[in-house]
């Protein structure tokens, strides 16, 4: 299922109020690590290798990961906690039905490996044989339709969301769906590079068909069969670029219509298995349903059932026994370089959280999250909504009209901090620590259930969209919502003992980044009640959309491996997040009273301390196969330029390490770009 449009940062930290800076330094005048330091770079020519270069030359990724760094330390923290909670659960054997029985249970099926094994693909066996039994095209919609309620993997991808026109509504939402491959371009392009990342994905088609019963010579023929059905629904797929407009990705349109343009689906019918009753629904992608619809007939019904059987057993892959992970796993080692799985108990708690997220998060911040830290959280986003309020007052590009209307917006940010006032419910969910994969389809049902509730209600601003440990934080127009879950909200991003300089720098550019996310390229075009609806004036947003040009010209110029570059169109919300993020963040820096002084702490003054800290909380090294993908998928930029580019436009950062002219960072003034 689909979920609302959100921005996220990829990972951030927890924060408090403003503080002494000279109380905080006698408690860890060492919170910032100065020995990442590379002196031998000058802090003007690159200043995250500056920053973090005798790290990053000695830093050594594990085999079982992708990337060392400082979010690979807060999920190693975080993943530890989680451990330490759901063996205690497995162990406490709970009274049956409350939420940690169901943890615990969900978890322990899940690391008995020998029943797993024992079982082989018998779990999906029922629903291959009900494939073969497909005889017409409305029975392939009808048994796709009623696979969805166990989250069935298909051509069809949907959810309940806000009404982006109507945003205290909710509706049925249909987006382009139906590959294997990551992105639409994998199909086309014909570089080295995704060539062997075709060839891997045909290999483990080939090998989930084997073994499930298919000689290797007819698997081969199907894994073909699959590939080109996807590759022809690729065609009609939009880019990740263009998936950035909301505008062009609104399409309401009358289910009665849908029905007689595209009749092969049977839209009424579709939809009725799906427990949808509604006139609208919103189709993000029309061009993918029409292809759909057509292929539907020109492709044989015998293909399509191959079809469907390569979705279903790479959908149950992680759930059957260790021929399917360890086959999952040779497809995933060449698209992300990762050398070595991880151990059984890290995928149990990824899906224990995946599946019943609120039950362990709720046992998560009852241990780990502390309404002081919520409070301080609450200070500091307070802090940085002033900071950016009177940035917008100083704008020398916005009329005082078109400001007054981005201030109500800012003003009325809903800010949820650690986790959620309302837990969602499992009650309905049967946890039996003997039957993994019914403890997973149990939990599916329940997930389709509660995203079903949703439609004719009112949208209800106080859910979530991440658990409560998850390591990220997001921004959300159409609530017009900043969210900050407890899994973020710790070291190494911040330290409740560090000065002001290294929290500030750290979340307080975090904070920055997700506020200026509702202003961005896409932010800005939603009101302050969530709408998608112009609120600029004329002049304004002239002179708006040609910053966004600028920063989608300057991330184009940057070099990430030998002639790969960054995708500035591709990167530009999240780039022109960062930009303002750090301003901001500078801004209510500049607020306290280490921010006012000049006192040095390890040589460094408070400023140098500020750019330093928000360095080093981008201190990533990832393998060369994940920054490919990365670059290809990620509406982020790598790390070197979320730190590069923001500060080479950033006057106070010329100032704090004396940058000049001839410096590779080094822009003149008039060419620096400033949004907020």
């Amino acid at each position: 299922m689909i979920r609302q449009r959100i921005s996220m940062i990829a990972g951030a930290a927890l924060a408090i109020s403003a503080c002494s800076a000279q109380k905080a330094a006698t408690k860890d005048s060492k919170a910032l690590n100065t020995s990442f330091i590379n002196k031998a770079v000058k802090p003007g020519d690159n200043f995250f290798r500056y920053a973090n270069g005798s790290w990053y030359d000695t830093a050594t990724i594990s085999p079982t990961e992708t990337g060392v760094g400082s979010f690979y330390d807060l999920d190693k923290t975080v993943r530890e906690d989680l451990k330490g909670i759901l063996e205690k659960a497995e162990k406490a054997r709970a009274a049956n039905g409350s939420n940690e029985q169901k943890v615990g249970d969900f978890y322990a099926a899940g690391l008995d490996t020998v029943a797993i094994n024992k079982l082989g693909y018998s779990p999906i066996n029922p629903i291959l044989a009900q494939i073969d039994q497909i005889n017409s095209i409305p029975a392939l919609m009808q048994f796709v339709a009623d696979r969805e309620h166990e989250n069935g993997a298909s051509f069809i991808s949907w959810g309940i969301g806000a009404d982006d026109k109507n945003s205290s509504e909710n509706i049925a939402q249909f987006s382009q769906g139906g590959l294997g491959l990551s992105d639409r371009d994998y199909y086309f392009k014909t570089d080295a590079h995704t060539l062997e990342m075709v060839k891997a994905y045909k290999d483990y088609l080939t090998k989930l068909f084997v073994l499930t019963g298919t000689d290797q010579a007819t698997a081969e023929k199907q894994t073909e069969t699959v590939y080109n059905i996807e590759k022809q629904l690729a065609e009609s797929h939009r880019t990740r670029v263009e998936l950035r407009n909301p505008e062009l990705n609104y399409n309401k349109i009358a289910v009665s219509e849908l029905n007689t343009s595209e009749s092969n689906i049977g839209w009424n019918s579709l939809l009725a298995t799906l427990g949808v009753h509604d006139t609208y629904v919103l189709v993000g992608q029309p061009a993918y349903y029409k292809k759909l619809d057509s292929l539907l007939i020109s492709v044989p019904l015998s293909d399509w059932k191959t079809y469907y059987k390569a979705k279903t057993i790479a959908g149950a892959a992680t759930y059957l026994s260790s021929y399917f992970t360890n086959a999952q796993f040779e497809y995933s080692k060449v698209i992300s370089g990762q050398v070595k799985q991880k151990p059984r108990w890290e995928k149990m708690y990824g899906l224990t959280n995946g599946y019943l997220g609120d039950a362990l998060g709720k046992l998560y911040v009852d241990q780990y999250f502390t309404q002081t830290a919520k409070n301080r959280m609450d200070e500091l986003v307070s802090n940085l909504q002033k900071a950016f309020s009177a940035r917008i007052n100083n704008l020398d590009w916005m009329s005082d009209s078109t400001k007054a209307i981005a201030q109500e917006k800012l003003a009325v940010f809903l800010k949820k901090i650690g986790y959620p006032t309302k837990w969602k419910d499992y009650s309905k969910v049967t946890i039996n620590r003997n039957t993994f994969y019914e403890n997973v389809m149990s939990a599916s049902r329940n997930s389709y259930n509660y995203q079903l509730s949703k439609l004719g209600k009112p949208v209800d601003k106080t859910e979530w969209l991440m658990t409560p440990p998850t390591i990220n934080a997001y921004y959300n127009p159409t609530v017009n919502e900043i969210v900050f879950p407890a899994g973020i909200l710790q070291p190494p991003f911040f330290n409740p003992k560090a000065d002001d300089a290294v929290n500030y720098g750290g979340i307080g550019m975090v904070i920055g980044h997700e506020m200026t996310h509702g202003f961005d390229d896409q932010g800005s075009q939603y009101d302050k009640d969530g709408n998608l609806k112009n609120w600029w004036g004329a002049g304004d947003k002239t002179k708006f959309d040609e910053k966004v040009k600028q920063v989608i010209a300057l991330y184009d110029t940057f070099t990430v491996l030998d002639s790969l570059h960054v995708n500035g169109k591709l990167t530009v919300g999240e780039n022109m997040a960062d930009i303002g993020g750090i301003a901001i963040a500078y801004d209510a820096f500049k607020l306290t009273k280490q921010g006012q002084s000049n006192t040095k702490i390890d040589g460094l003054t408070p400023d140098q301390r500020f750019f330093l800290s928000f360095s080093q909380i981008w201190r990533i090294k990832l393998k060369d196969a994940t920054v490919r993908r990365l670059i290809d998928l990620d509406t982020h930029s790598p790390a070197e330029w979320r730190v590069n580019g923001p500060l080479m436009n950033f006057n106070p950062f010329y100032k704090a390490f004396d940058v000049k002219a001839g410096e590779k960072m080094y822009k003149p003034e008039s060419e620096r770009i400033k949004i907020w």
